[in-house]
């Protein structure tokens, strides 16, 4: 079957590989949509980050090349032994999260975390891939395949917020709005947060941000956003999120909260940032990270529903497999009204 392989910094591959076989307590998914995720652009350009190279992942036992792809949906084909929550035929979203004791307790904080189509296990920029039964939810009737495919990383937009102590009329500022950016502001929504600036430089994305009721902060508009911030919110909002991994935009963040606000650093870095202590220090600011998700995945179902985290907002481009790396990657690198690109096996 065809499947994506990252082999090396800025070396991705669309290769031929073995169909997965089903073992007991796994369940073998035909790929419906897959979306490309910024952590696979930061593995592409600067990695590696998450993807084992010189010794195998602990829990998957792989190492490069890996097959990439976390953000996927797919339909169930066939069934393991012992497989009893799952049928063929059932349309399914894939929690892609390893950990030592599986999905209990803090398990995206595992020592051993790793995540599906980064650590290994297969990847859904593939034809089939084969998983634990743990890691599925099946998706309600009403929710597409395309739609389905957004689920992850509205888990880690919805994660963020919930892990902040943004309150219901709170004012909340999110720095970058690229898809995780995006569904921040969403999540904001969902949580009752009132005023939500977005700060960001694309127009095209200024536009998807304005669309979903945030108030834009254009860094080219203004001699200091974090001044504009301020002046808008009497001193600052209660809360930040940074969303881009650019140093000087982490500055921005904590600076842009008020007395005793907080600054949620939801990005993957390539590389490490300065920030001067005393930002944080001298009003008693707290600045703290998150990574991925845990137990959030029923309750963005649950949204979806209401119709948040909309496809038809935020998916700006459907491509195949064959076209994963010219009209996929690239496009997402050197074309600037690209938010999230979808990408079909089939």
């Amino acid at each position: 079957m065809k499947a994506l392989r990252w082999h090396d910094q800025k070396d991705i591959r669309l290769e031929e590989i073995d169909e997965p076989t089903v073992a007991p307590g796994k369940v073998k998914l035909k790929v419906k949509w897959c979306g490309i995720c910024g952590s696979d652009l930061h593995e592409y350009l600067g990695g590696p980050i998450f993807i084992p190279v010189n010794e195998p992942h602990p829990l998957t036992k792989e190492k490069a090349p890996i097959t990439l792809g976390h953000e996927f949906s797919g339909e169930v084909v066939e069934v393991g032994e012992g497989v009893s929550n799952y049928k063929v035929g059932d349309r399914v979203v894939v929690e892609p999260i390893f950990a030592t004791h599986g999905h209990q307790g803090a398990y995206n904080l595992d020592e051993n975390m790793g995540f599906l189509g980064l650590a290994g296990g297969g990847g859904g920029f593939s034809e089939y891939v084969s998983v634990d039964e743990e890691l599925l939810h099946l998706l309600p009737d009403e929710i597409s395949y395309e739609q389905g495919a957004l689920v992850e990383p509205s888990a880690v937009a919805l994660y963020a917020v919930r892990s902040s102590k943004v309150q219901a009329g709170d004012t909340a500022a999110v720095f970058g709005c690229g898809p995780i950016g995006l569904l921040v502001i969403e999540a904001l929504k969902a949580a009752g947060a009132t005023d939500i600036y977005a700060v960001e430089l694309s127009k095209e994305r200024q536009e998807k941000a304005k669309e979903l009721g945030a108030i834009i902060v254009d860094p080219s508009q203004y001699e200091d956003v974090v001044q504009e911030i301020a002046r808008r919110t009497n001193g600052g909002v209660e809360v930040s999120f940074e969303v881009t991994g650019v140093p000087v935009v982490l500055k921005q963040a904590i600076q842009s909260t008020r007395i005793s606000g907080e600054t949620v650093i939801v990005s993957i870095w390539e590389k490490g940032a300065e920030i001067m202590p005393n930002d944080i220090v001298i009003k008693e600011r707290t600045v703290k990270g998150i990574i991925g998700y845990r137990d959030v995945f029923p309750s963005v179902l649950n949204l979806m529903r209401k119709g948040y985290f909309s496809a038809d907002t935020l998916v700006t481009k459907k491509i195949k497999l064959d076209d994963v790396i010219e009209d996929g990657f690239h496009a997402l690198i050197n074309e600037k009204d690209q938010v999230k690109i979808l990408v079909s096996a089939e």
